[in-house]
């Protein structure tokens, strides 16, 4: 999710209106609204002194406005909290095992992304169960975009 987005998502949780938040920054009060919507529709990045602001403004860490780094635990972690807000993705405790499940009610993503995770999961227990290699199973996960709904890949046109 970009830092438009995720403004956009705080934002609107907290009750701001684009005025109100852009004026909290310090934006003259006739292009507040204007800046906060140049944010949230991408067109414009908040530089990082404003980042700082909006996060303490919308009362969040900065990292969960910017598009996270996984390779970092806070990272992962606001990409996990991130996932959870917008899919539905919740933690729980199965027999002393911390798992992630996805919330099947009242959760418009929930059928999409049963789908994609049945996929998902029908390949790595072919891959548990030898019936196909590390190598293929990382080529079904690193062209997953390019698949159709049946798993096969989609005919890419290599050629330039």
């Amino acid at each position: 999710m970009a830092i438009g987005e995720r403004i956009h998502f705080f934002r609107t949780l907290r009750g701001m209106t684009q005025k109100y938040l852009g004026a909290r920054l310090g934006f003259d009060e006739k292009s507040a609204d204007v800046r906060i919507a140049q944010y949230e529709s991408g067109t414009r990045s908040p530089k990082d002194n404003y980042l700082a602001l909006l996060a303490e403004t919308l009362g969040v860490s900065p990292l969960a406005l910017s598009v996270p780094n996984i390779d970092s635990y806070d990272g992962l972690m606001h990409t996990l909290f991130a996932l959870e807000d917008i899919y539905g993705f919740k933690i729980t405790n199965i027999d002393g095992e911390i798992c992630l499940s996805l919330k099947k009610f009242d959760n418009p993503s929930y059928p999409q992304l049963f789908d994609n995770f049945t996929a998902w999961h029908e390949q790595a227990s072919k891959l548990r169960e030898g019936q196909i290699s590390k190598e293929e199973y990382d080529e079904w996960r690193y062209h997953y975009s390019m698949k159709d709904s049946s798993g096969i890949t989609a005919s890419v046109d290599t050629d330039h």
